[in-house]
């Protein structure tokens, strides 16, 4: 069990030179930065199907992608050249019940190791980075425990910490609609349902603290959330019910401690949505974690500081 290591990051401004020109259309083409045609139905060995598109360019460093909750394989940072810029092959998937994913009722965290070993084995891939943003972090991490030999490096941004992390404050700070969510997990999947169903209809940014509402009111990142959101719920409210049970009410079934690879965990100290003390109690149980406390980020901060995230998955330094 390691110590914390952090470090500060600089946040980029709002309406930044890189994003102000994605989304004026001057940066990248289809052919440099974009989808690559076509998603991908990949069976699992249970008979399911899991849906996977790929983002940036076809002979490049594949990086594997987990999304938020509730999200979908259209996530993704929207500067439509930044994956092709630095040489990447973005792989991003639906978790089971989300967008075109078969349902998996009652899956726990770990269950995604096996379920990525399925994806990476069909697309050919060995050894990869892998990184998650909030519900989709455990799920990043969780490969990286059962699949070390696979994972070159593993990150996350305002990720979760399990649910019975022990000597944590689970809902410490944490918005209302989370810890309602959280209190419903617990009670179970009825009362879960329902809880869930009354914001099914909200807008996403309404969902939202005002602390989030600067990066979201950038238009790329309203048309990328926006359709990332309706994918995800397009099929019904199984997926997003199954992650928050998974985060919210169970254990992961795997051990952060367990943890070989190198690990880099960023998180914004405004977050209210998942609150920093989550990466911070996992920066102090994986050995070989760094954590970056970005002040002034709020939850949805995290798209400024991909950029730097993947610079760092792609280090073999």
């Amino acid at each position: 069990m390691g110590g914390v290591r952090t470090r500060t990051f600089c946040r980029r401004p709002p309406g930044c030179a890189a994003i102000s020109a994605a989304s004026q259309g001057a940066r990248g083409t289809r052919s440099a930065g974009c989808r690559l045609p076509g998603m991908r139905s990949i069976s699992t060995a249970d008979g399911r199907v899991l849906a996977v598109e790929e983002w940036g360019v076809p002979d490049g460093v594949p990086v594997v992608y987990a999304h938020g909750t509730p999200m979908s394989r259209l996530a993704r940072h929207p500067d439509a050249a930044l994956f092709a810029d630095l040489g990447i092959r973005l792989i991003t998937f639906d978790r089971p019940g989300f967008g075109n994913s078969t349902p998996r009722a009652g899956r726990r965290v770990v269950d995604a190791a096996d379920d990525i070993a399925t994806i990476a084995d069909h697309l050919g891939l060995d050894r990869f980075a892998i990184f998650g943003v909030s519900g989709g972090g455990p799920h990043a991490l969780a490969f990286a425990a059962v699949h070390p030999d696979r994972t070159t490096r593993v990150a996350t941004l305002a990720s979760t910490a399990p649910c019975d992390a022990e000597g944590l404050d689970w809902t410490a700070g944490m918005m209302e609609s989370n810890r309602l969510s959280a209190a419903a997990a617990l009670r179970g999947r009825a009362a879960l349902e329902a809880h869930l169903a009354e914001t099914e209809s909200a807008d996403l940014r309404e969902l939202l603290p005002e602390a989030e509402q600067a990066v979201l009111a950038r238009p790329e990142f309203q048309q990328m959330l926006s359709a990332a959101y309706a994918e995800a719920l397009r099929p019904g409210l199984q997926g997003w019910v199954d992650d928050e049970l998974a985060l919210f009410g169970l254990p992961w079934g795997f051990d952060p401690a367990a943890i070989t690879v190198p690990v880099s965990l960023w998180h914004g100290e405004l977050d209210t949505v998942v609150p920093v003390a989550h990466s911070a109690w996992l920066a102090a149980r994986i050995p070989d974690a760094v954590l970056t406390r970005a002040p002034g980020a709020a939850h949805v901060g995290h798209f400024d500081a991909t950029a730097a995230t993947l610079r760092w998955l792609l280090d073999r330094s």
